[in-house]
C-alpha cells in the first residue's frame, strides 16, 4: 500500500495530486509540438497536429501536413493542406476539427480527415485578417471567438447555428493584448483581455474596466489566464510571478500563489475534481510543471520533453512525444482506503478481504473491527466507489473483491450499485484500450453518458465494439444497436470499390427488418455519395412507401416513385408524385405516364375536376372518352357561361360528344335544354320574370301562377309532357294561388286523366272545405269513400261503405268515428257487418 501511494503528491493538508501514465505513445512526429499548432479534444478525444510554416521565423517551404491521432498516438487521418495559413485548431463538441484560417475562413474536417464545410466570420475578419482564435465550448455548442488586425472581437456562441457578434472597442487599444480569454456568464458569452495592468470585460453592449479583488500589489502586466472546465473560476498569472485564482465573475478571490518565476508560462490550465472544495492551477513552462493551489507549497514535476495541457472535466491530461499521462486530484474514497495508516471503514474492509485470501484469522479481526462500528456498508459503498476512479484492472478487481466480500456479510444491501461500477469498469477498460484510445476516467464517462460515447465510437468507426456494449449493457435496439448498424451501413455505401449489387445484399444481411433502422435514410446517403442505383436498390428493402417516394423523386425517378407511390394505396403520396410529374415533364410526355396507370389518372381527373377544368378537357380528348366529354361540357355550360349563347354552344358541344358516344338519350336530352333555354330566354323577354335555368316543371308552374295558362299547355305539347303531369303541375299550381273559380273551369275543361281525389286533397291542403266538397261528389266509386271522408262526411262514407259491402271500407270508416256524433254511424256499421255475416 505503501508502494501504490508512491506517485501521491500533497497539496496542503488536505489533498494528494497523482500522474499516471495512460500511453506510451508510439507516434512517429516529424516536428517537436513547439513547433506545431495543436489542438486536443476533451473527454479523452483525438490529437491534430500542423506544423506552422506560417510562422515569421520560419519560410514556408513545403506544405504543411494535418494529422490526427488519437490519445494513445495511433493515426486516424493524415492530408496535406493545401488552404491558406492556419491561426489556430480546436475541436468541437461533436468532435469536428475546426481549422481558423488568416483570412477568417473557417474549415470544418471529420474526424478521419474528411472534410466537412467552411463558414466565414464576415468581412471585417476578411479584411483586418486573424491575430488569434479560440474554440470555446458553451451549454449551446462549440464557439469560436475572433482578434482581429484592427484590435477587434468578433465571435459566435455555436458554429452550428452561426451568429457572429462584433464586440464593443477597447478603448486606447493600440496594439494586440497581453492576454485573453472566453468567459460564459449567464448563458453569454463575454471576453475577457488584459492590457498592461488593466482587465477589459466585452460583452455583446459595452466593454467595462475590471479589477480582480485581493490583486498583489506592483503588477504591470497580465501574462496569462485560464479559465475552469466549468466556467466558474479563472487564474491570473502576472508579471510579479504570482498566479490570482478567483471565481470568473471576478467578485471573489479564493487564493493567491507566489511561484517566484515571472517567465510567462506556455500554458497554464484548472485542474480540479468535481463536487471538491480543493481548486488548483497547472502551469507549464518549458522543461517545468507546477501545480498551485491554496497551500503554501506547490507540486512540481520536471519535463524530460516539450509537452502540451489538456484541461478535463476532473483532471489534465498531459502528452508529449512519448507518453501521455493524466493528472489529478485524489478522490476521497482513494485517499480513505490507501492513504498511509488509514482505518476508514474501507481500508480495514480491503485489508480484511486480502487476509481472507490469506486463509488468516486476521480477516475476521477486520471484519468484526468494522461491524461493531456499524460501517459496513459504508465500507461496501467506499471500495465501489474507490474502484470506479483506479485506471488499473488489477486494482479495480481487488477493490471489487472486497466490496463483494464485505456484501456478504450484509443482510439488505442493494447490489445495483455494484453491478453498475462493474458494468461501467468493463465498458471504461474496453474503450481505454491501446487500440481503441479514448482514455476515460469514470466522472468523465458519467458526464459524457453512454449515447454520447456511442456516438464517439461510430465517428471512429468502431462498430463492432460499440455493438458489443450495447448487447452487453442492454440497451434498447432502437437507441443501440440499431442506431449503430444504421451507421455502419451509411459508411458501408462510401465504400465505392465495392459493386452495388454487393453492397445492398451486404447491408440487407446485416440489418434484415432490424427496428429502427431506416433503409431511406441509409438510400438518401448513398444518393448524397453519387450511388443513385444503390440508392434505388436500397429502396427496394424499405417497407414504408411515404419514406420511399420522397427520396426518388430527389433522384429524379419519377415513373418509379409513381408505381411505388400507387401500391401503397396512400392517395396523397400519389397526388403528391402527380404534381411532381406535371411540373418535370412536359405536357404529352405526363398524359402518357398517366395513361399507363389507371389508378393515377383517375386520381388526377379528380383533381382537375376541382383545380384543372381545361387539363381535365384535354385528358378526355386525347382518350376520346367523348360520354365524359359531354358531361364535361354540360358541367361547364352553367359553370362558366353566363351568356345564353355561350351555355347554348357548350350544350351543343356536349349533345355533339354524346352522338359520338352513341349515347342518343343524353344526346337528345340535351338538345331538348337547349331548346328549354331558348324559349326561357324569349319568354324572360316577352313577359318578364326569372324563366332561365328553371326546370320545364317549373317553367310550366311559373307559367300558370303568371296567368299565363295557354302557352303552359303550349309548352307541354311542344316538349310532351305527359297529361296526368300537366293536369298535376296545373292543379298545384292553381291551388297555391287560390283561383278556385279558375281551377273549377280547370276541371270541367274535360275529363280528367288523374280524376278528382287529388281535387280534393289540393283543396282541402289549403283548408278550403267548401271547394273540396265540389269535387268529391265528383270522385269515381272506387276512391268514392276515402273522398268523403276528407270533407268529413263520414255518415255518407258509411252509407257508400256499406252498400260497396267493401270490408276495407267498412274498417277506414271506423277508423274516423271518434266522436259521439260518430256512434250512430258506427252501431250501423256493426249492424251492416252482422247481417253480412248471417248471409
Amino acid at each position: 500500500m505503501d508502494c501504490y501511494t508512491a506517485n501521491w503528491n500533497p497539496l496542503g493538508d488536505s489533498a494528494f495530486y497523482r500522474k499516471y501514465e495512460l500511453y506510451s505513445m508510439d507516434w512517429d512526429l516529424k516536428e517537436e509540438l513547439r513547433d506545431c499548432l495543436v489542438a486536443a479534444a476533451p473527454y479523452g478525444g483525438p490529437i491534430a497536429l500542423l506544423r506552422n510554416p506560417w510562422r515569421k521565423e520560419k519560410a514556408a517551404s513545403v506544405r504543411p501536413v494535418l494529422e490526427i491521432y488519437s490519445a494513445s498516438g495511433l493515426p486516424l487521418a493524415s492530408l496535406l493542406w493545401k488552404s491558406g495559413p492556419v491561426v489556430s485548431l480546436g475541436w468541437s463538441a461533436e468532435e469536428e476539427l475546426l481549422c481558423v484560417q488568416e483570412d477568417g475562413v473557417v474549415l470544418v474536417y471529420g474526424l478521419h480527415g474528411d472534410f466537412r464545410r467552411h463558414f466565414s466570420m464576415g468581412n471585417e475578419v476578411l479584411q483586418n485578417r486573424v491575430l488569434d482564435a479560440r474554440i470555446f465550448h458553451t451549454e449551446f455548442g462549440s464557439g469560436v471567438a475572433i482578434l482581429t488586425g484592427a484590435h477587434r472581437f468578433t465571435l459566435s456562441a455555436n458554429v452550428g447555428d452561426l451568429k457572429l457578434r462584433r464586440m464593443p472597442e477597447v478603448p486606447g487599444l493600440q496594439s494586440a493584448p497581453s492576454c485573453w480569454t472566453t468567459l460564459c456568464q449567464d448563458r453569454v458569452a463575454h471576453i475577457l483581455l488584459a492590457v498592461g495592468p488593466d482587465l477589459y470585460l466585452l460583452d455583446h453592449a459595452a466593454c467595462s474596466a475590471v479589477t480582480p479583488p485581493g490583486l498583489a500589489p506592483g503588477v504591470s502586466s497580465f501574462l496569462q489566464m485560464a479559465v475552469s472546465f466549468t466556467y466558474r473560476h479563472l487564474a491570473l498569472f502576472t508579471d510579479t510571478g504570482y498566479i490570482w485564482m478567483g471565481t470568473a465573475s471576478l467578485k471573489e478571490k479564493l487564493c493567491e500563489f507566489n511561484c517566484n518565476i515571472r517567465a510567462p508560462p506556455k500554458q497554464m490550465v484548472w485542474c480540479s475534481r468535481p463536487r471538491s472544495k480543493e481548486r488548483a492551477v497547472v502551469v507549464a513552462w518549458e522543461r517545468r510543471l507546477m501545480v498551485v493551489g491554496d497551500a503554501p507549497e506547490s507540486i512540481q514535476f520536471v519535463l524530460d520533453e516539450d509537452s502540451y495541457l489538456v484541461p478535463e472535466l476532473d483532471g489534465v491530461r498531459i502528452f508529449s512525444r512519448s507518453t501521455h499521462e493524466f493528472l489529478h486530484e485524489v478522490p476521497v474514497a482513494s485517499e480513505e482506503i490507501f492513504k498511509i495508516a488509514s482505518m476508514a471503514p474501507g481500508a480495514l474492509l480491503l485489508e480484511a478481504q486480502k487476509e481472507y485470501e490469506k486463509e488468516s484469522q486476521k480477516a475476521d479481526e477486520y471484519l468484526r473491527e468494522i461491524q461493531e462500528l456499524g460501517q459496513l456498508t459504508q465500507a461496501v459503498q467506499q471500495c465501489i466507489e474507490a474502484a470506479g476512479h483506479e485506471h488499473r484492472p488489477d486494482m479495480q478487481k481487488s477493490l471489487l473483491r472486497a466490496a463483494s466480500f464485505g456484501k456478504c456479510f450484509l443482510d439488505r444491501f442493494p447490489p445495483d450499485s455494484f453491478v453498475r461500477m462493474c458494468q461501467d469498469l468493463r465498458v471504461l477498460n474496453a474503450i481505454r484500450d491501446y487500440h481503441i484510445g479514448i482514455p476515460l476516467t469514470y466522472s468523465q464517462y458519467k458526464q459524457l453518458t453512454i449515447q454520447v460515447l456511442l456516438d464517439r465510437l461510430v465517428l471512429r468507426r468502431l462498430y463492432p465494439l460499440a455493438i458489443q456494449i450495447c448487447e452487453y449493457l442492454r440497451l434498447p435496439e432502437v437507441q443501440g444497436v440499431s442506431r449503430i448498424l444504421a451507421h455502419w451501413a451509411c459508411y458501408k455505401v462510401q465504400q465505392k470499390d465495392v459493386s452495388d449489387e454487393d453492397v445492398a445484399r451486404a447491408i440487407n444481411q446485416k440489418l434484415g427488418d432490424t427496428p429502427g433502422v431506416s433503409y431511406s435514410d441509409i438510400a438518401a446517403r448513398a444518393y448524397g455519395c453519387g450511388r443513385t442505383e444503390l440508392a434505388i436498390k436500397l429502396l427496394e428493402y424499405e417497407p414504408r412507401s411515404g419514406e420511399q417516394v420522397p427520396l426518388l423523386l430527389k433522384m429524379k425517378r419519377s415513373k418509379l416513385a409513381l408505381s411505388k407511390a400507387i401500391e401503397s394505396g396512400d392517395t396523397d403520396l400519389v397526388f403528391t408524385v402527380l404534381l411532381h410529374l406535371k411540373n418535370e415533364l412536359n405536357r404529352g410526355d405526363f398524359f402518357m405516364t398517366l395513361r399507363n396507370q389507371p389508378m393515377a389518372l383517375s386520381l388526377y381527373r379528380q383533381f382537375c375536376k376541382h383545380q384543372e377544368l381545361e387539363t381535365l378537357k384535354d385528358l378526355y380528348n386525347q382518350d376520346d372518352n367523348h360520354q365524359e366529354l359531354g358531361s364535361f361540357h354540360i358541367r361547364a355550360s352553367y359553370a362558366a357561361e353566363e351568356r345564353i349563347e355561350g351555355r347554348v354552344a357548350a350544350l351543343q358541344s356536349a349533345a355533339d360528344a354524346f352522338y359520338k358516344a352513341k349515347n342518343e338519350f343524353a344526346a337528345k336530352a340535351t338538345e331538348d335544354q337547349m331548346r328549354l333555354l331558348r324559349l326561357q330566354r324569349r319568354l324572360e323577354d316577352e313577359l318578364g320574370g326569372r324563366f332561365v335555368d328553371l326546370s320545364l316543371h317549373d317553367t310550366v308552374t311559373t307559367l300558370v301562377l303568371g296567368g299565363h295558362s295557354k302557352r303552359a299547355e303550349q309548352l307541354a305539347r311542344d316538349f310532351r309532357i305527359p297529361d296526368k303531369r300537366l293536369w298535376w303541375l296545373k292543379l298545384t299550381a292553381l291551388a297555391d294561388l287560390e283561383d278556385w273559380e279558375e281551377l273549377e273551369k280547370f276541371s270541367k275543361s274535360k275529363k280528367s286523366p288523374i280524376g278528382y281525389l287529388p281535387f280534393v286533397e289540393i283543396c282541402m291542403k289549403q283548408h278550403n272545405k267548401y271547394e273540396a266538397k265540389k269535387y268529391a261528389s265528383r270522385v269515381g266509386p272506387e276512391q268514392k269513400v276515402k273522398a268523403l271522408l276528407l270533407v268529413g262526411d263520414v255518415a255518407q262514407a258509411a252509407d257508400v261503405a256499406i252498400e260497396h259491402r267493401n270490408e276495407a271500407e267498412l274498417t277506414l270508416v271506423l277508423s274516423h268515428c271518434t266522436g259521439a256524433t260518430d256512434a250512430a254511424t258506427a252501431d250501423k256499421i256493426q249492424r251492416a257487418r252482422a247481417q253480412a255475416q248471417k248471409k
